[in-house]
């Protein structure tokens, strides 16, 4: 088993959020109709949840995740990864594959953050087996 899979399958899943932000955004401003220059310090707070909630999510993206590529990084640079750590970074992708969806639709607060729970166990169980396995080399 490769780290490489759930590392790319992140970036992957980033790209979707951003995507479909865009689409969500581009559609919403053509929709109402106001000057580009409308947006220049971002989409006002007026617009939509559909509109607002996914470049919040793409913003999410960027906070716990830059510890999982470090993470993977390390793991891939000094090849000290095994089964259970690939295992881990799966779960965290997918947990936060999840949490993304959630967001950017219905938005249950409880169950978003149940899903963030989980994958920021697998985060800190993947980032406890790195440093205790340095710890023992």
């Amino acid at each position: 088993m490769r780290i490489e899979g759930p590392f790319l399958a992140m970036m992957g899943l980033t790209f979707v959020v951003w995507a479909y932000l865009y689409v969500r955004r581009l559609a919403w401003m053509a929709a109402v109709g106001r000057a580009p220059q409308t947006y220049a310090l971002g989409v006002p707070t007026d617009a939509p949840a559909a509109v607002l909630l996914p470049p919040r999510n793409f913003a999410n993206l960027a906070e716990l995740p830059i510890l999982f590529y470090g993470l993977c990084l390390y793991a891939m640079l000094h090849a000290e990864y095994g089964a259970v750590d690939v295992w881990l970074a799966w779960g965290f992708v997918g947990f936060r594959a999840l949490h993304s969806l959630v967001h950017c639709t219905v938005n249950i607060v409880l169950v978003r953050f149940g899903l963030y729970v989980l994958s920021a166990v697998c985060l800190w169980a993947m980032l406890t087996r790195a440093v205790f396995a340095l710890a023992a080399a």
